[in-house]
């Protein structure tokens, strides 16, 4: 988003725009204060007093990066948002106060921009569009919606809960896979401190045993050489295959289709992911759907809102079957990537006319499947963990001891 900005500004050869601090009095008299982007103090002082404030003091700010906004801060401004204009603030005051009680210089001054987009005459749903990094083509859509209906505050807390409900699945499946990771890390760099400073040691006493080594502590012995003469090859070469993959996956989109593809071919983590993404689906059809988008509309949302491909092109399926005059229950069937449950669901749904109610007890359903694999998950890791690093560190410990088990032999 800052490059587009940035280049947006260079073609314009405009001004570049500084953010300030003020403070004031408004036409009551009483005391204001805010901040503003503009290209310069004399800017600020006659936007304030077209407003009507009589400025006391304006002060460049330092434009301090701030740390990066992330979807949890997006989730937890929506919230306070829906809950302000639910409570009858208006909406450039809850801008204010969403601005002031930000902990995050980037998230203030991306909320002040939206703000002064309004300020201006802009729609709200145009004002977050112009930040696409941040607020989504369904987050847009769904603003638009409320506006259009003049259910703005409803809307907005329909998409706090959608995003709270994502990020819930998101953090669950990270968290499951935190402590396997964590411990192969860990692992990793306990065999390696062995292999380059421990085993060297061993093998300098076991020089003067006068016998032939056992073969697992050759092995080990020798594996430990290769660390030590070759270990800054052997982190070249991890350090440039995760660096590589890494590269090629941000911008390949077929290696990102391969992935997606394997990674619901896992066993065990490959159905929680699946869970996981219908879901996703399914939620953000529903929160569409009883906000009053139109199908086919919605559809061209839920597509890139599920995060695999898989179930992107599904998507695509379905939305060119359902613009045809096909049913949804029909699309979906054809796609052959949903559970015969969720198929006859939506089929009750579109003959009930409760399409969005029975769309969010699917992904209620599956939320809830999501959690009790997720909890099974981790019980099912821990021995496993237990196994592996019983086998990996307790072997290397076993033996570098064989040969000191046999000493009494040798004496």
């Amino acid at each position: 988003m800052a490059t587009t900005t940035r280049a947006r500004g260079a073609a314009a050869a405009g001004p570049k725009e500084i953010l300030y601090t003020w403070e004031g009095k408004d036409k009551n008299g009483k005391q204001v204060r805010g901040e503003m982007r503009a290209s310069g103090e004399a800017v600020v002082q006659a936007t304030l007093r077209r407003q009507g404030v009589q400025v006391a003091k304006v002060k460049k700010q330092s434009m301090a990066r701030g740390h990066k906004i992330t979807d949890k801060d997006i989730a937890l401004f929506t919230r306070q948002l829906a809950t302000m204009m639910k409570s009858g603030v208006p909406l450039l005051q809850a801008f204010d106060i969403g601005i002031k009680g930000s902990g995050n210089p980037s998230l203030a001054r991306l909320l002040n921009d939206v703000r002064n987009d309004v300020e201006t005459g802009s729609s709200l749903s145009q004002a977050f569009s112009k930040h696409p990094v941040y607020f989504d083509k369904l987050f847009c859509n769904l603003v638009a919606a409320g506006e259009q209906a003049g259910i703005l505050d409803g809307l907005l807390d329909r998409i706090a809960t959608y995003k709270e409900k994502v990020l819930a699945i998101k953090g669950k499946i990270k968290s499951a896979m935190f402590y396997p990771i964590a411990v192969i890390v860990v692992a990793a760099i306990v065999v390696t401190v062995i292999m380059l400073f421990v085993v060297p040691e061993f093998k300098s006493v076991f020089k003067n045993f006068g016998a032939d080594l056992p073969a697992p502590t050759l092995i080990v012995i020798g594996i430990s050489d290769a660390f030590v003469a070759y270990w800054y090859i052997l982190f070249g070469i991890i350090a440039g295959v995760v660096t590589a993959i890494s590269y090629t996956y941000k911008r390949s989109n077929a290696m990102q289709i391969a992935v997606d593809k394997m990674v619901l071919q896992l066993p065990v983590v490959g159905d929680i992911i699946r869970k996981a993404t219908i879901a996703r689906w399914t939620r953000t059809l529903s929160t569409m759907f009883a906000a009053g988008v139109p199908l086919v509309e919605a559809l061209d949302s839920v597509g890139g809102a599920s995060g695999n491909y898989i179930y992107l092109m599904a998507t695509r399926q379905i939305q060119n079957e359902v613009s045809t005059g096909t049913s949804l229950t029909v699309a979906m069937q054809n796609a052959n990537v949903f559970p015969s449950m969720v198929v006859q669901m939506v089929s009750i749904g579109e003959e009930s006319g409760q399409l969005d109610s029975m769309l969010s007890k699917v992904a209620d359903f599956f939320e809830q499947e999501v959690d009790d694999a997720v909890a099974g998950l981790s019980t099912l890791l821990e021995p496993i963990i237990m196994v592996f690093l019983g086998v990996v560190i307790g072997g290397l410990v076993v033996a570098m001891y064989l040969p000191i088990f046999k000493l009494g032999q040798v004496v």
